[in-house]
C-alpha cells in the first residue's frame, strides 16, 4: 500500500478513485497537462520499472492481429487499462461478449499480481455482470490484490464506464504463484527488461533501458 493511500485494508480505494488514484472517468494528468492514458504504459513491480518485448498475448500483446491490444499500467498498488471495444468483440448486437469481459478482468488482475513482484496463473475467476458493456464506448478496467502469501494471491477487479464511472462488471479471483525458477524462465522468454528511472528537469520520470532484467534469469536462453 502506498503511503497516504485512500485505500481500505482490502486494497479497494474509498475515495471513488481507482488503484492508481485517478478519478472515476479514468483520466489523469502528469502535472503538465498530458493525458496519462495516451502515454506508454507505466509498469513497475517491487523492484522498479520494467517492460516486455512485443508478444502475442490475446489481451495485451502488440503482435496479435486479432487481440485486444490493451495498454496495461501496473505497480504494486494495482493495475488499470482504458480501451474501447470494437464491434468484432460483441455478443448480442452492440454489447461486448461476456467472454471478452472476463478476459479484461482476468488480465488486469493478473497484472496486479505481476505488480507485486511475482507471477501467477488463474485458478479461480468469479465475475458479476452488472450492466451490459457497449462496444464502441470508452471503458476502464482495474485490478488489485487483496491478499497474498507464498503460494497464492487473491485479487479483485472491476470495469467502469469511461464517462460516468459506473461499475459495469466486477470480479474476484485466485492466482496460484508460479515457482521462482519458472518466473525466471518466463521473464527471459518474454524479454523482460529493467528500466532506470531518472527524474527529468520538468519533474517527470524518464525511464531508460537498463538492459536485460535479470538476476536469476540473466543469461537464460530465450
Amino acid at each position: 500500500m502506498r503511503p497516504g493511500s485512500a485505500r481500505e485494508s482490502t486494497g479497494r480505494r474509498t475515495d471513488g478513485r481507482g488503484p492508481d488514484g485517478r478519478g472515476p472517468d479514468g483520466r489523469g494528468t502528469d502535472g503538465r497537462g498530458a493525458d496519462l492514458a495516451t502515454r506508454r504504459p507505466a509498469r513497475r513491480d517491487r523492484e522498479g520499472a520494467f517492460e516486455f518485448e512485443p508478444h502475442r498475448c490475446f489481451a495485451c500483446g502488440e503482435l496479435n492481429e486479432q487481440g485486444l491490444h490493451l495498454a496495461i499500467h501496473t505497480d504494486p498498488a494495482g493495475s488499470w487499462t482504458e480501451t474501447t471495444l470494437e464491434p468484432r468483440f460483441q455478443g448480442w448486437e452492440a454489447v461486448a461478449h461476456g467472454g471478452i469481459v472476463c478476459t479484461l478482468l482476468d488480465e488486469v488482475m493478473a497484472w496486479a499480481v505481476i505488480g507485486r513482484g511475482t507471477w501467477g496463473v488463474t485458478a479461480r475467476l468469479n465475475v458479476t455482470f452488472r450492466r451490459p458493456i457497449p462496444v464502441g464506448r470508452a471503458i476502464r478496467a482495474e485490478g488489485w490484490v487483496v491478499d497474498e502469501n507464498r503460494r497464492a494471491h487473491r485479487a479483485e477487479g472491476r470495469i467502469l464506464d469511461g464517462a460516468t464511472g459506473e461499475v459495469l462488471a466486477s470480479a474476484e479471483s485466485t492466482f496460484v504463484a508460479v515457482p521462482p525458477e519458472d518466473v525466471a524462465r518466463l521473464k527471459a522468454r518474454y524479454g523482460m527488461r529493467r528500466l532506470i528511472e531518472a527524474t527529468d528537469t520538468t519533474g517527470g520520470v524518464d525511464e531508460r533501458d537498463r538492459g536485460p532484467a535479470m538476476d536469476a534469469e540473466r543469461g537464460a536462453q530465450r
